[in-house]
């Protein structure tokens, strides 16, 4: 795992390495831990009623519904995650929409994430949302594109928004900030291809982070994020949607000042503030924290670093509480050589994970270190020498009513395959 960078050890779950292999090949792909500052994750989306390209004349008193879940592309490969699975599980009704990720940013343009997963990988029947198996016909249209086709006549009001950059990927908004014009030209005639046109309903840009460290640092400029937002709108128009995930760093001079996240929400329809990864076995020794708390508790490693500093910053800014969606991690981070239950001990590394060290899915957790604590709005675990966070329907209950009291336009989660096969962390999203 990458160190994190500057003062803010936030990572996100979200990394994809491709390795094609000629014809059927398969993608290579980890799930690669990103420092995402002060809370960092999962992208989300949800449309309002009327999109609205200036001025936020959202309604701050009443909070929306909007419940937007990211489908990785590689999910397909070693997780065995596919859109079919977004139907049997239940999550298809509950969702508004899906942040598809990730588009690749290279050359200062939007391109193509993993070409055989995103439109080539012929799904059999048994595999595919209809029961129809994809045909080689030309010209056809097979992977997760059509799959998500499929899903989306089966429910008609579900959107879906195609995310580009995430934590691997944002070293390339550098340089499409010199141009954003061309940049926002490019995304567009990839998103509009008439392969998929019918497929995505907007664009999502994960950014991380303008003019701050993530990966890499960027040093475009404060206005930079406000610019490239300008431009996307002006080129998708009021009929696309148009989102960004964005940190969640609220603390004094953190990755939140760096931008001009106000001077942007008057182009977006809504922000999804990555409110989750706060703490993580980056810092092998400890101390042990939740990495998404939803409040301050006595004993937080670093004042700020919870998702209500986040939202009020934001909302101090001007951001309308319409436009911020409550981030959710459907996954738990944790570490290993621990004796203390409660949070606050101290470590000797990362606990084991299915993919990799210090981090793994809900399902896997519910079973293999079931919470026996609350802290700050979530939940946390102490089994043997391993300490682990993460939410729970229960805790996510909680954060429901958070989000209602703020009036916040909805919830967001990162990621769909993190759930058990019967939903059981999405049902909880009201």
């Amino acid at each position: 795992m990458p160190r994190p960078h500057g003062h803010h050890p936030l990572r996100r779950p979200r990394t994809l390495l491709a390795a094609f292999a000629a014809g059927t090949a398969m993608l290579a792909t980890t799930l690669f831990a990103g420092t995402a500052t002060a809370g960092t994750a999962g992208t989300a989306t949800a449309a309002p009623p009327a999109k609205t390209a200036a001025g936020p004349a959202d309604d701050d008193t009443t909070a929306g519904s909007k419940v937007v879940g990211y489908f990785t592309n590689w999910g397909v490969y070693g997780r065995n995650y596919h859109v079919k699975n977004i139907e049997t599980s239940g999550s298809a009704a509950k969702l508004t929409h899906i942040n598809y990720a990730f588009g690749n940013v290279t050359g200062g343009k939007c391109t193509i994430g993993d070409a055989y997963a995103d439109y080539d990988k012929a799904y059999d029947a048994a595999g595919s949302v209809d029961g129809k198996a994809d045909t080689w016909d030309n010209g056809a249209l097979r992977g997760n594109f059509n799959q998500l086709r499929k899903l989306k006549k089966l429910h008609p009001n579900l959107k879906v928004i195609w995310s580009f950059g995430g934590w691997t990927w944002s070293g390339g908004f550098g340089e499409a900030a010199k141009n954003p014009a061309a940049f926002a030209e490019s995304c567009y005639q990839l998103v509009e291809d008439p392969r998929w046109a019918d497929v995505f309903d907007g664009i999502d840009i994960d950014w991380e982070y303008p003019n701050a460290c993530g990966l890499t640092c960027d040093t475009s400029g404060r206005d930079a994020f406000r610019n490239l937002m300008a431009a996307l709108r002006a080129k998708f128009g009021q009929k696309n949607l148009l989102t960004a995930a964005i940190t969640a760093d609220g603390t004094d001079g953190g990755k939140m000042d760096a931008a001009n996240y106000a001077g942007a929400a008057q182009y977006v329809d809504w922000y999804n503030p990555m409110t989750y990864d706060f703490f993580g076995a980056w810092d092998a020794k400890g101390p042990t924290a939740p990495h998404s708390p939803l409040t301050s508790y006595n004993g937080i490693p670093k004042a700020g670093f919870h998702t209500d500093a986040a939202i009020r910053k934001l909302k101090s800014l001007g951001v309308p509480s319409s436009k911020l969606l409550l981030g959710i991690g459907f996954y738990g981070r944790g570490w290993t050589g621990v004796t203390q239950s409660a949070p606050g001990g101290t470590a000797t590394g990362p606990a084991a994970g299915t993919y990799e060290q210090g981090i793994d899915d809900y399902k896997v957790l519910k079973s293999k270190c079931p919470a026996n604590g609350t802290v700050a709005g979530t939940a946390y675990a102490k089994c043997g020498n391993e300490w682990w966070s993460y939410d729970t329907p229960s805790t996510i209950a909680g954060k429901m009513g958070y989000k209602q009291q703020q009036g916040l336009g909805g919830t967001f989660f990162w990621e769909l395959s993190g759930d058990t096969s019967n939903g059981e962390l999405i049902k909880a999203i009201k």
